[in-house]
């Protein structure tokens, strides 16, 4: 498993070397805690999620919404979910309604990247 990058790392101790997602352009990085992401946690635990974005990626438009909008969608049907993060990048809990693999399209601060998320049973 290969380390979070040097602009993602902040607040690590150690290696950091968890389970990531890295967005489409690189631009953003999802830090999964809970690993698998699961449908149903029957441990008590929470898909928790920290989103961390290049510093880069902050916007110099002021009108543009902080928070990280992602629109879900299951591979392969016609099921959409919208899940927001207020605040914009950073700690989430998200759970999305059927297992599988989840293409998010994820927006803030005026950026906009995309990854895929697998949710297990």
């Amino acid at each position: 498993m290969e380390s979070l990058p040097d602009w993602a790392d902040a607040g690590f101790h150690g290696t950091s070397r968890g389970p990531h997602v890295f967005g489409a352009k690189g631009d953003i990085v999802a830090v999964l805690f809970a690993h698998p992401l699961r449908l149903v946690r029957s441990d008590g635990s929470n898909n928790k999620i920290l989103w961390v974005a290049r510093a880069a990626t902050t916007s110099a438009d002021p009108t543009a919404p902080a928070t990280l909008v992602i629109t879900a969608t299951l591979d392969g049907t016609d099921t959409r979910v919208t899940r927001e993060v207020a605040g914009g990048p950073g700690p989430s809990i998200i759970d999305m309604p059927q297992a599988g693999c989840w293409h998010l399209d994820l927006r803030w601060s005026g950026h906009t990247d995309t990854m895929d998320l697998v949710y297990a049973r």
